[in-house]
């Protein structure tokens, strides 16, 4: 190990723990570890991976408080959404567990002869997930990577680690065999082992655009199959015959939960005229009952993840104001007792489509109302925008959803639902500069990325058909 991270509580900036920072060495001999152990684990027979995979999540489901209260550490998240986190991993779990029984081949039967297709694992796999929800996310790649009979390197974000590594011991105390499931903390270095390791066969990531482009591109030249999930920038358009309450509603919670720092959030509220004010007076009076402090201390909303991440959210605010955006409230001026990376809920007005904080991925809890006078109008903005992660609509009219869902060029789609965060069975993932390959994660395009297809064609010749012939085999 070349050096140590003091992992921070964002609710108090108190150390939590201190941690060591892998160096190459210290990564590459993880990923040794997992080639070794990849042999014996492939040929677990289906029925028993299953049972270990169920076991798993039992165990998860076991210590949910525990992590969460980590995660509420670590990150500082609200204890209830931490929880939701926790159960996320265990269903995730339980839904692949039906995966090792059924990855079915085909068999072709021919004259004289048969065909088999059949899925294999790559090999071993590398893991990379964000800081923002590393509990989920984390499962999202390593649960079907398993399922799929590879072995993998986990790879968290260097300031939120804590509920990886204590994942990687439940996945020991649920009979996972040593060697399978393994976490690396180390920064840069771990993952550009991870992408160029020759014993590494795919990479899925999750993270910013600029960073899962760099995941891509690195990860594909070594000649890897690499998934990487990038940024966003989710619009929430409101027609006119919207229910502006239900719409204001899922502005509030789309906007400000967990702090705006998912990659789900909305950020973008494109109103659609005459509705903008009375949107905007609605969701003004539902801010200001939003508390926002500790989230073992029953609010709302919690602080940001680092110093340096609040303050370049707060240097957005500031640079809206400066590109003349109407601040509507202000969430730099929330008082919270003690210290902490805090920010609150910041909502403007009057935004256009040239402004840095309709342009970027802010990452926090800032909301942009942005006019418009039709439809046709809402949904260029969004088909024209670089992020196409996920939208919603907010309507009555059953005809323009369905208009919309066909013609908007978003990955996930959101009807009178804020957060189309699709369910394990679902996979996850969207478009343009928000998703770096061909592959979304989890449900069953996470199978198909971790697996591999082979074709066998034999045959057992009679005597009869035996000499020589130097021409090409036929099937008859």
């Amino acid at each position: 190990m070349s050096a140590t991270y003091e992992v921070i509580n964002p609710a108090n900036e108190q150390s939590v723990k201190s941690v060591d920072l892998a160096d190459l060495a210290a990564t590459d001999k993880l990923i040794e570890m997992a080639h070794k152990a990849f042999t014996s684990w492939k040929k677990i027979a289906p029925g028993d991976r299953a049972k270990l995979l169920r076991s798993f999540a039992q165990v998860v489901s076991d210590h949910r408080e525990e992590l969460a209260a980590l995660e509420v550490t670590n990150a500082g998240h609200t204890i209830g959404n931490a929880l939701w986190e926790a159960d996320n991993v265990a269903n995730v779990l339980n839904y692949y567990s039906a995966s090792p029984e059924r990855l079915f081949g085909k068999q072709i039967p021919v004259a004289n002869g048969v065909d088999i297709t059949f899925k294999e694992p790559l090999g071993v796999v590398g893991v990379i997930v964000p800081w923002n929800f590393q509990m989920p996310i984390a499962g999202w790649g390593f649960a079907p990577a398993l399922a799929a009979g590879h072995t993998l390197v986990l790879k968290p974000a260097e300031y939120t680690p804590m509920t990886a590594m204590r994942l990687g011991e439940l996945a020991l105390k649920a009979g996972i065999p040593e060697g399978v499931f393994n976490v690396v903390h180390g920064d840069k270095v771990s993952v550009d082992s991870l992408l160029t390791h020759p014993g590494i066969k795919s990479v899925s990531f999750v993270g910013s655009t600029p960073i899962a482009k760099y995941v891509y591109e690195t990860g594909t030249k070594a000649g890897k199959r690499v998934q990487a999930l990038g940024g966003a920038k989710n619009h929430m358009i409101v027609l006119p015959d919207a229910d502006l309450d239900l719409a204001a509603d899922a502005a509030i919670n789309a906007g400000f939960g967990s702090a705006g720092e998912r990659c789900m959030a909305i950020s973008a509220i494109v109103a659609v005229e005459p509705i903008a004010d009375k949107l905007i007076e609605k969701i003004t009076e539902r801010a200001t009952k939003i508390k926002t402090g500790d989230g073992t201390k029953g609010a709302d909303m919690g602080p940001l993840v680092t110093k340096v991440h609040r303050d370049k959210v707060a240097a957005y605010i500031e640079a809206g104001e400066k590109e003349g955006a109407k601040i509507v409230f202000d969430g730099r001026k929330v008082v919270v007792d003690g210290d902490g990376f805090w920010l609150g809920p910041t909502l403007f007005d009057q935004v256009k489509p040239s402004m840095s904080i309709y342009q970027e991925e802010i990452f926090g809890p800032v909301l942009s109302v942005i006019r418009v006078k039709s439809y046709d109008e809402a949904l260029k903005l969004v088909n024209d925008h670089q992020y196409g992660n996920g939208t919603a609509i907010f309507t009555n009219d059953g005809g323009a959803a369905r208009r919309f869902q066909n013609e908007v060029e978003v990955g996930m789609v959101g009807i009178n639902v804020p957060i189309p965060v699709p369910m394990a069975y679902f996979s996850f993932g969207g478009w343009k500069n928000s998703l770096f390959g061909d592959s979304h994660a989890h449900g069953t395009e996470g199978v198909h990325f971790f697996t591999r297809g082979k074709v066998v064609t034999s045959r057992w010749l009679d005597p009869s058909h035996g000499g020589i012939n130097l021409g090409f085999p036929q099937n008859t």
